[in-house]
């Protein structure tokens, strides 16, 4: 291409400020323009040095703050019913262990996610994903861990794919089979075992998951099952991710960190050990408000040891039935902010640069960079940290999914 010929565009986007998030920062471009083509950007810089170009759209946005689409890197949006009756029966003075005995907490969600059909998961799922998307999230990652059968949590796996692929927003899927003991068995190792040598292979056959998931807690399963578990995963050519110390401190990060994962979630509860781990391994905290607010938790994670260690910190909003219903992305920024201390331009990247890390996305998600995906949302806001401070409210003006515009979400 010569100095006289015209850059060649499907898209270009002018009349806003970027806040790119290279490096986790706002990284600022003000009066920018954007150069879309092929799905990806292609050009980004400052209005006035754009060269020549032929676009079949230009758009003005007449103001307001462009940054990268925001990415839910944990959510447990595939389940049946819900547990809403639950929730009023707790601040009527039924407690947990009288709930559990009337068949409900996880057992319920279990129980109603393998009566729905795929057709009625994926009605349901889909109210909850438009949520998201009409907040500004561009990608999803989807876990399983409600089925806790062969055939149900591949219903799930399906039913995730099939949200990705009816709906303009990127999902990736985590089997988390691992999640909760099944009511059929009564031994965790047999149950590990039939995770290992049936589910974990026949998923990776189908290639049904981008990830693997496990739940290391007391109430769960213990470091040495996860362990095994992972193992598998591993041998198959499956990334681990883990929730892990979110009630107590059972070395569960640090085993995590050990098969490199890509995140540890919740982690309440980690020693500096366990940061320190995590900093070597590269793997991404990733921070859930919204359960911790839910559950009424006092024990922070160490947000000044994660920043000591060079340790990235995502945010998430763990939405799900039980412990975190919550259906805002920018809310749990918010609650980022306020109940862990994090700041506006911390809790962005979180939602962003290191959440595209914490699914193994950050070649192509997470930034606005030149190559990259063309994802981005455009704002209402005189300033990106407006997007910590506003507690709802509709904020997003224009949402582009792989360069293409959204409209009526």
């Amino acid at each position: 291409m010569t100095n006289d010929t015209p850059l060649v565009l499907d898209s270009v986007w002018l009349g806003a400020n970027v806040a790119t998030m290279k490096d986790g920062r706002y990284s600022a471009i003000e009066n920018a323009a954007i150069g879309v083509a092929g799905g990806r950007i292609v050009w980004l810089g400052k209005a006035e040095n754009l060269p020549a170009y032929q676009a079949q759209e230009e758009h003005n946005l007449d103001g307001g703050w462009i940054t990268p689409g925001l990415i839910d890197c944990h959510t447990h949006l595939v389940f049946g019913g819900n547990r809403a009756g639950e929730f009023e029966q707790r601040l009527n003075g039924v407690s947990y262990q009288d709930i559990a005995k009337q068949g409900g907490g996880i057992a319920s969600s279990v129980k109603a996610t393998r009566e729905d059909s795929e057709e009625e998961l994926v009605r349901s799922a889909t109210r909850r994903l438009k949520s998201l998307m009409a907040d500004g999230v561009t990608t999803v990652e989807i876990k399983s861990g409600y089925g806790l059968s062969l055939e149900s949590e591949l219903k799930m796996l399906r039913v995730a794919t099939t949200l990705g692929n009816e709906n303009p927003v990127t999902i990736k899927r985590t089997c988390l089979a691992a999640h909760a003991m099944p009511p059929e068995y009564d031994d965790k190792d047999t149950y590990i075992d039939f995770l290992c040598d049936t589910v974990l292979p026949e998923v990776a056959r189908l290639g049904m998951a981008d990830a693997v998931d496990a739940f290391c807690e007391g109430i769960a399963f213990s470091t040495e099952q996860v362990a095994r578990y992972f193992k598998t995963a591993a041998s198959l050519g499956l990334p681990v991710k883990i929730h892990a110390e979110q009630l107590s401190s059972l070395g569960g990060t640090r085993m995590a960190s050990s098969f490199k994962a890509l995140s540890a979630d919740h982690i309440e509860f980690i020693e500096e050990e366990d940061v320190i781990a995590m900093a070597e391994s590269g793997t991404v905290a990733v921070l859930l408000p919204g359960a911790f607010f839910t559950l009424k938790e006092t024990q922070r994670p160490p947000i000044d040891l994660l920043r000591q260690h060079g340790v990235p910190m995502a945010i998430a909003t763990d939405a799900n039935p039980g412990t975190s219903p919550a259906l805002s992305l920018r809310l749990m920024m918010n609650m980022g902010c306020t109940l862990f201390g994090l700041t506006p331009e911390e809790t962005l990247a979180g939602a962003t640069i290191h959440a595209a890390k914490a699914l193994g996305m950050s070649d192509t998600h997470g930034t606005l960079e030149i190559g990259k995906v063309a994802d981005f949302v455009c704002w209402d806001v005189e300033s990106p940290g407006e997007l910590s401070y506003w507690l709802g409210g509709n904020l997003v003006k224009n949402r582009v999914h792989l360069g293409k515009e959204l409209q009526g979400e």
